[in-house]
């Protein structure tokens, strides 16, 4: 039952990308970021890596207000979200 519970819980937090993003920023320790950030398109990465997200059926997303990553002080904006099979993945993209 518990481990049933888990599974549902993990593909229900992983069926868009929207979800997966906030999951992961979630899961990074930011929960005020990942629950009341807005979620657009990173139209500059989306542009110019172009192939290689088509390659990897990804996109990129940025936050509106994105959290800070504490030992550098850097704002953490911009994420890939990548898609296998019928769930999505995202992961932390980088400023450049």
């Amino acid at each position: 039952m518990f481990i049933g519970t888990v599974i549902v819980l993990f593909v229900s937090l992983h069926l868009t990308p929207n979800l997966a993003l906030r999951t992961h920023v979630l899961m990074m320790g930011h929960p005020q970021a990942a629950i009341s950030s807005s979620i657009v398109d990173d139209y500059f990465h989306n542009r110019v890596d172009k192939e290689k997200l088509a390659e990897e059926n990804a996109k990129c997303y940025s936050l509106s207000s994105p959290p800070v990553e504490k030992s550098t002080q850097g704002f953490l904006k911009n994420y890939i979200v990548k898609k296998k099979g019928f769930l999505y993945f995202a992961d932390y993209y980088g400023d450049a």
